[in-house]
């Protein structure tokens, strides 16, 4: 029986430009999915940092916005109080929210600010030629640790998810993966919460989604999906840090 591809109406039928076995593809898929159900296309707005997927409004028809390198935070904080009836969604990549941004992404969860984040982890800088990332795993091999990350040098991989779970204030943070059906339609579930619970008004939410990088990894989009499955969910362990909404029984 042949496959039918289902396109979710909020996402344009357009071309990509991301490589074959980018796991940005199936995220902005995932998040169509949850506009279109919560039917909140006409008030979100996307915000697309420096990174790979700085070209996301392209994709995804609804209003978007652009925010200098590290700043999506700010941006989404500003939007979301001068308009709070709109749903406002930073979409960042771990050089973008891990590193530069880092400040901006904790002050923000610190506030409680109600945003969601969506924070795709693929180990390494995509766009600007597969540099060493705050997330990329120790041993990795990348442009600037040809022989692998060192943490006597750079310090350990920073754990995101882990990180803003020390803060008070947020409400939702959940770490999922896009490397096999099952991981996909989890990340579709949590993305939806994510966005569900700013509709209702209830506070910050962090769903980090560990993603493929086949080109800057130098490996095919099989080998790709089986790393992210295999290693890196081994150190970035899937799973809710904190759902506040499940233990007040929200629905």
């Amino acid at each position: 029986m042949k496959a039918v591809y289902t396109r979710p109406k909020s996402l344009r039928d357009v071309k990509m430009h991301y490589c074959p076995g980018c796991g940005h593809s199936i995220i902005h898929k995932l998040l169509a999915f949850a506009i279109d159900e919560l039917g909140i296309r006409e008030k979100t707005i996307i915000i697309a940092p420096v990174g790979c997927s700085v070209l996301i409004y392209d994709y995804i028809d609804c209003d978007g916005t652009e925010a200098a390198h590290g700043r999506a935070p700010a941006v989404a904080t500003g939007l979301k109080r001068t308009m709070p009836d709109k749903i406002v969604v930073s979409y960042q990549g771990d050089g973008d929210l891990a590193a530069i941004g880092t400040t901006e992404t904790l002050h923000a969860a610190n506030r409680g600010e109600n945003i969601t984040v969506i924070f795709v982890n693929n180990a390494i800088y995509g766009m600007t030629g597969g540099q060493m990332a705050p997330t990329t795993l120790v041993g990795q091999k990348t442009t600037t640790t040809p022989t692998g990350r060192n943490p006597e040098l750079v310090g350990l991989p920073l754990k995101m998810c882990e990180i803003i779970n020390q803060l008070e204030a947020p409400y939702y943070i959940e770490r999922v993966s896009v490397h096999d059906v099952k991981n996909v339609n989890r990340a579709r579930k949590a993305i939806k919460k994510a966005l569900d619970y700013q509709n209702k008004g209830l506070g910050y939410s962090f769903v980090e989604v560990l993603s493929m990088c086949p080109t800057n990894w130098g490996v095919n989009p099989v080998v790709a999906a089986q790393w992210v499955g295999e290693t890196m969910a081994d150190y970035y362990k899937i799973g809710v840090f904190r759902d506040r909404g499940l233990q007040q029984g929200v629905k």
